[in-house]
């Protein structure tokens, strides 16, 4: 296995829409099916208060996924806990950018990756933040629940 890439990526895109409405919309866990996915088909919060979902990823199996807790700095990061016990941490940002904002997550190389994984992996990445700017740009937003 030939592994060239880098240990991370930063991977984003801008949104015409200000930051605060598209933290709003990101920060729900609820809302992440529509947008994120290569983490979950589904993600129903696993009961309590901590900010712990479960849910079924498309690859990945059986997922529990970890949120930050709402913030005013446009934190999402989230810890996926793969049905091994392997926790991966992401981190997610919402960045102001002049009236708009940018995206960006950190997507992490995990041990053993081969290159084409890797680039899968963004691939991924970067089709679920273009879905979250479909739907953050969209006229009206993307609206409360």
């Amino acid at each position: 296995m030939t592994t060239t890439s880098p240990a991370s990526r930063h991977l984003s895109t801008r949104i015409a829409r200000p930051a605060e409405e598209v933290y709003a919309y990101a920060a729900d866990p609820s809302r992440w099916p529509e947008w994120a996915r290569g983490l979950a088909d589904s993600l129903v919060a696993a009961g309590g208060s901590d900010g712990v979902w479960v849910g079924e990823s498309p690859v990945l199996g059986r997922v529990t996924v970890a949120f930050a807790e709402r913030n005013a700095f446009g934190v999402l990061d989230h810890d996926v806990t793969l049905p091994s016990g392997e926790v991966i941490h992401n981190s997610l940002r919402v960045l102001r950018d002049g009236d708009g904002c940018e995206v960006v997550f950190t997507l992490r190389r995990r041990p053993g990756t081969s290159d084409e994984d890797f680039r899968c992996d963004a691939d991924a990445v970067l089709a679920d933040l273009t879905a979250l700017k479909r739907i953050a740009e969209r006229p009206g937003g993307p609206g409360p629940r």
